[in-house]
């Protein structure tokens, strides 16, 4: 598989690993606040606009029965709503609430804590590189996205 250790190959697998363990780290605050990572990352979804089922399971990249599910539990828990569609009363689509968004901050902020306290390990004690770079990350992963290539 792996080439010799000045391939990058050690690099990626460190990186690999990292971000497998920072998804726990994540998960570590909404146990708190009694929410799933995949809860999370719905409401987070549904704050940048409403949406149908469809479309989020792939923008999340996961089957629709987990999206249904996912949904169903977020609508009783009252953070997400139900409306048909105005442009095709067929399709349904979901809307972060009020109550959906005061949750996200919750969790949003309950994370960012993590990741500050995660941070000050690195960079001579300063956080803001280390959420700085995540950030970026985000963005590459929207990037990627929007270009079909994941």
């Amino acid at each position: 598989m792996g080439g010799g250790p000045d391939d990058g190959t050690g690099e990626l697998v460190t990186a690999a690993r990292a971000a497998a363990k920072l998804a726990r780290q994540v998960t570590i605050p909404l146990v708190d606040l009694d929410l799933s990572l995949p809860q999370y990352r719905v409401l987070a979804f549904l704050d940048e606009g409403g949406t149908n089922p469809s479309e989020l399971a792939d923008r999340l990249s996961v089957s629709r029965p987990s999206i249904t599910a996912l949904m169903d539990g977020l609508t009783e828990r009252g953070w997400v709503e139900r409306e048909r569609d105005p442009d095709d009363g067929r399709r349904v689509v979901h809307h972060l609430n009020d109550a959906g968004r005061a949750v996200l901050a919750a969790a949003d902020t309950a994370v960012g804590a993590r990741l500050e306290r995660i941070g000050r390990h690195v960079n001579a004690g300063d956080p803001a590189p280390l959420i700085r770079n995540l950030g970026r990350l985000g963005e590459a992963i929207r990037a990627a996205r929007a270009a079909g290539t994941t």
